[in-house]
């Protein structure tokens, strides 16, 4: 195994800066695809099955393509490739979806958008593991959860400051969408490509050593070896990773009730409209993207003031206490009445998307063999989508009878789920001396 410098938290930054890009792009979706489809005239009861794309694409995608990057040998690296081919399919997908015409369209471009996310995504995580040592796990993956936080806050944010900058918040284009989100779209597209062509230049893959060339040939290339490889770390998977499923079913199930309802809910309890041709509905969506870009914001800045805390009290202690506390936050939402007032249960829900992107990708990394990073990465990310899938064809079962057909209600139903993971994340038992149940260093100074 090729022995793995240490890089300096400058370093560190500059290779997750594409991970910024990658965010920006999952950001617009979770912020404007709801709004979007409803604009195009989508059926609120059945909007999950809208969304269907991201999980579909997730659980297709990722454990395959994590697969194919721990066997692709080229002259750019393992991973480079796939960062590179996702990154421009992920621009000209935000480049054509403001313009959609139709409903079927925008869910079509979609699934299109999804798949080049993780076609970049799943490699990136691996690539924290191949290009880091493990004492730098914790703050690679915190790294790459400040990208998340600030490349989302900037998603949902840049809307209102290009209405702050001069822009008509009430024009529309011709599928009745807002410009100011045609103009955040585009925005997005250039975002993509260029930070994965910045990490791409100032951090390159290390070259694999004699050892890892001969292990890579003695696989079996092709579709079949891969599934049988997948197979094989499903039936070998470690104890820890198997306990952070059910982690993961609460809050990622909670996290997408949560994007797809959160719009239709403000807009409900601040506004008291549920017309999407209505002003107070597009300032609804105004409204949605400030809170989202604060909560985001939060993200950025927890995902390093928890290093310390994660050093001290490990990841399982602080997850447990960061989704706890979002989900106290989430039952309050629909409470509040007062636009300003929101911005404080998005502390809250901050820290908690900060903990859910990095901590149990720490708690992860102890626990697998570094040959196998990719596939199991994959394979961990199904944790995130399956609990999606089940979301969108269970929702609708019980959204008018269960819910009363009132999103509020959909909110409150994430923050008990939110408590639950809470509960889950307890049990999680880690590997004695492994990176999750280890220390955190410190940033290298630079």
């Amino acid at each position: 195994m090729n022995h793995q410098p240490h890089l300096s938290f400058r370093q560190v930054v500059n290779m997750n800066v594409g991970f910024f890009g990658i965010q920006f792009s999952f950001g617009l979706q979770q912020s404007s695809m709801s709004p979007i489809y409803k604009y195009l005239g989508a059926d609120e009861a059945t909007l999950p099955l809208l969304w269907l794309a991201g999980p579909v694409t997730g659980l297709l995608v990722q454990p395959l393509v994590g697969a194919m990057s721990d066997r692709t040998v080229t002259r750019w690296g393992r991973r480079t490739p796939y960062f590179l081919v996702g990154a421009i399919l992920c621009s000209l997908g935000l480049l054509f979806m403001p313009f959609s015409p139709t409903l079927w369209m925008a869910a079509s471009l979609l699934w299109i958008l999804d798949a080049a996310n993780n076609v970049t995504m799943e490699p990136y995580r691996a690539f924290v593991s191949d290009r880091l040592a493990p004492r730098q796990h914790s703050l690679g993956f915190l790294t790459q959860s400040a990208f998340t936080g600030l490349g989302q806050t900037l998603a949902y944010l840049t809307p209102s400051l290009l209405v702050f900058m001069g822009m008509d918040k009430d024009a529309t284009n011709g599928s009745h969408i807002p410009q100011v989100v045609v103009a955040a779209f585009m925005i997005g597209a250039v975002m993509s490509i260029t930070s994965v062509l910045w990490s791409i230049r100032t951090t390159p893959e290390l070259p694999l050593d004699a050892a890892q060339l001969e292990h890579m040939k003695a696989h079996r290339p092709g579709l079949r070896a891969m599934l049988a490889d997948i197979a094989a770390a499903v039936r070998e998977m470690p104890q820890t990773m198997r306990q952070l499923a059910l982690v993961k079913l609460f809050q990622w199930y909670a996290m997408f009730c949560y994007w797809q309802y959160i719009m239709l809910a403000l807009a409900q309890s601040i506004y008291g409209t549920t017309d999407p041709a209505s002003e107070g509905f597009r300032d609804a969506g105004l409204l949605n993207g400030q809170v989202g870009a604060f909560y985001n914001f939060i993200a950025f800045l927890a995902a390093f003031a928890l290093v310390p805390f994660t050093r001290r009290y490990g990841p399982k202690r602080m997850h447990a206490l960061c989704v706890a506390l979002a989900g106290a936050c989430m039952l309050c939402i629909p409470l509040i009445r007062e636009p300003a007032l929101l911005f404080i249960p998005m502390v809250g829900i901050g820290l908690a998307w900060a903990s859910m992107m990095g901590n149990p990708y720490v708690m992860l990394a102890g626990c697998i063999p570094p040959e196998r990073n990719g596939v199991y990465m994959g394979i961990f990310n199904m944790f995130i989508v399956i609990p999606m899938i089940i979301q969108i064809f269970t929702l609708p079962l019980f959204y008018q009878a269960g819910l009363g057909g009132n999103p509020e209600n959909v909110i409150r139903l994430a923050g008990v789920l939110m408590l639950c993971a809470a509960v889950a994340v307890l049990r999680v038992k880690l590997r004695p001396g492994g990176a999750g149940a280890g220390a955190i260093p410190a940033p290298a100074p630079h």
